[in-house]
């Protein structure tokens, strides 16, 4: 009875040890699982700075055409225009994991069919101002699993000590110009008139929100100290010479002195991790002006 107890025994011992290593052959054979990687198509330029900023510009696989910054992601990701007219079509092609945007230029037709697509997407509200700004880019890191965010938020607090006071606030009128025969003046709760302000300006259209075009009228009953334009917008005027031939300039007290300064589109309205860096540029354009 002892021998065959003994021979019991063993025989279990062995299909236990048997099958402990089975398992442990399925387990090492098992591939583990991966995270996916990231394929982003982000529709807004502040939010493709976040991005970049954060360390994912490699992973940005798609932009609109307001993403022009860093220079480098319109090498890297496909361009897919102006976000009012970008088809679901080319976006679905980049086969992205993630869309993110904001609701200040996306039709709601667009949102529809993004979120019928069945793309995980998140279309994020943007306010005009370092706080909102530093809950966009809190925002966007959550989306892409990034919370080495601090930095990027400090340095809008660290650019904006930067500014210097100016005695008495110029009156500052900002002209989007796409050559002679585009010409609008940014008026009140535009992100233009948000950076002016924190730059130590004020803006000198207050008659109305948003942007109307440009008149003689308008130019000089604003009488601007100082008018501004995005860098793009001068050159397509021909520099500071065409913008004085244009009717109305000459007659502003910014026409007559020749006070007029252009700055980068992003940097000065696009309320993305250079806020501060842009608002301490046109601080010190805006000092030089006063002098």
């Amino acid at each position: 009875m002892k021998k065959i107890s003994v021979l019991v025994l063993a025989i279990v011992s062995l299909a236990v040890a048997s099958c402990k290593k089975e398992e442990e052959t399925k387990k090492e054979e098992t591939p583990v699982e991966k995270t996916e990687a990231l394929k982003i198509v982000s529709l807004n330029g502040a939010v493709t700075e976040i991005i970049a900023a954060l360390g994912h510009e490699k992973e940005i696989v798609g932009v609109d055409v307001t993403s022009t910054y860093p220079e480098t992601v319109k090498t890297t990701a496909k361009d897919l225009g102006h976000v009012r007219s970008i088809t679901i079509e080319s976006i679905v092609a980049l086969k992205p994991t993630v869309i993110i945007g904001t609701d200040k230029d996306m039709s709601p037709e667009l949102a529809e069919k993004i979120k019928a697509a069945g793309i995980q997407a998140h279309i994020l509200t943007q306010d005009f101002s370092p706080e909102g700004t530093k809950k966009l880019i809190a925002d966007v890191a959550g989306i892409i699993k990034n919370t080495d965010f601090k930095a990027l938020t400090d340095k809008i607090d660290a650019d904006l000590a930067k500014t210097q006071p100016i005695a008495k606030a110029p009156k500052v009128l900002f002209i989007y110009a796409r050559g002679a025969g585009t010409l609008m003046v940014a008026g009140k709760n535009t992100p233009v008139e948000k950076t002016i302000a924190l730059a130590g300006g004020q803006n000198a259209v207050t008659e109305f929100d948003d942007f109307k075009p440009l008149t003689p009228e308008s130019l000089i009953k604003g009488n601007p100290d100082v008018i501004l334009l995005f860098t793009t917008g001068l050159q397509s005027l021909g520099g500071v010479d065409g913008l004085l031939k244009i009717q109305g300039v000459e007659k502003t007290n910014a026409g007559k002195n020749k006070k007029i300064i252009a700055l980068d589109g992003a940097l000065i309205s696009g309320f993305g991790p250079r806020v501060g860096e842009g608002a301490a540029a046109l601080n010190a354009e805006l000092i030089k002006a006063t002098k």
